[in-house]
């Protein structure tokens, strides 16, 4: 049995909206299951456009939400043992890029105290010179160096700029997952290619896996092993990043490869739908039924079950574009 890095196991997630008596309830994430391996490092983006729930999945991966249902699973130890949980080994294993790299910066800090900071604390170096090697040999890793950042203000950096320091802090304690919300959002088009190459580079170097969130769906195209895609807070399409974005298998994700054409191109405006509204994370059938050109009445009476496409791909969907193989139904049978 393959040893799991990450384990995604039929985890929900809860808001609600409003007052406790007249309050709604949004199902963020619902009955998600996903999984990295642990001896083969990669690349997996989940895609979807804004508000479908990524970043709220991998707040809990992050431990800054916690599931109503289902488990989260991290180098063999559940998220739910908090006997066994501890927060400096966990900070070692697990790090973040956000966003938007001058929010991870205080204004009135030179950025090199937040990388000795973060080779100090977390007990990777032992001393200030133990530090310097570490942190100017991660900075190296990204293409910039300490002599280049040491006593320097985020303001005094571009937008790609600072966000390699965010990557070289993230490096330090050489992780095993980084989870990278939006990298690029925030980022010149002429320096995106540059992070998402960096993120192919390091994984490679430093065999770390990487989960990262965007709806920029053409860096997601060029950099993934793997892809998520999510939609009302469900994973509809999961599998090899070339094989989804060249054949999609759920109609949604059809839909998202026919929005964006080219490299820089997200959707925003253009791909958000028409009259979309909080009941529709309830939906007790398929939830893209109500937008979907191929639904049936099959499709508007009961939800879907994931079905396997292929050995490495999946889809929620009665109808999927492309139809398992005689072997893949078979198995599935048996399973």
């Amino acid at each position: 049995m393959t040893q799991k890095l990450l384990e995604v196991k039929n985890v929900s997630k809860i808001f609600r909206i409003g007052g406790m008596l007249r309050g709604k309830k949004l199902i963020a994430i619902d009955d998600v299951s996903l999984d990295i391996d642990a001896g083969k490092p990669i690349i997996l983006s989940l895609v979807g456009e804004s508000g479908c729930g990524k970043t709220t999945l991998c707040k809990m991966l992050m431990r800054l939400h916690k599931p109503e249902m289902g488990e989260i699973i991290l180098d063999g130890y559940s998220y739910t043992d908090k006997k066994s949980f501890d927060s400096l080994q966990f900070r070692l294993k697990v790090q973040p890029i956000f966003q938007n790299p001058y929010e991870s910066f205080s204004a009135r800090k030179t950025v090199d105290t937040y990388l000795f900071n973060t080779a100090l604390r977390l007990g990777i170096a032992k001393s200030h010179f133990e530090a310097e090697k570490l942190v100017d040999e991660s900075l190296k890793s990204v293409g910039l160096s300490l002599a280049a950042v040491k006593g320097k203000y985020p303001t005094q950096f571009s937008g790609g700029e600072l966000q390699r320091v965010s990557i070289a802090r993230a490096l330090i304690p050489r992780p095993k997952l980084i989870i990278a919300d939006e990298p690029v959002a925030a980022i010149d088009a002429s320096m995106k290619m540059n992070i998402v190459n960096l993120f192919k580079e390091l994984k490679d170097k430093y065999k770390i896996s990487f989960i990262y969130i965007t709806h920029d769906l053409s860096t997601a195209y060029y950099v993934s092993d793997y892809i998520a895609t999510i939609y009302r807070g469900s994973l509809i399409e999961y599998g090899p990043a070339k094989e989804i974005m060249d054949h999609p298998a759920h109609p949604y994700t059809e839909l998202l490869m026919n929005a964006v054409p080219v490299i820089g191109d997200k959707w925003s405006e253009g791909l958000s739908m028409p009259d979309m509204e909080d009941k529709e994370y309830a939906i007790s059938y398929c939830k893209f039924a109500p937008r979907c050109q191929y639904a049936t009445e099959e499709c508007r009476q009961k939800r879907p079950d994931m079905i396997d496409v292929t050995k490495a791909r999946k889809v929620l969907c009665f109808h999927p574009l492309i139809k398992p193989s005689d072997e893949e139904i078979n198995h599935a049978m048996m399973a």
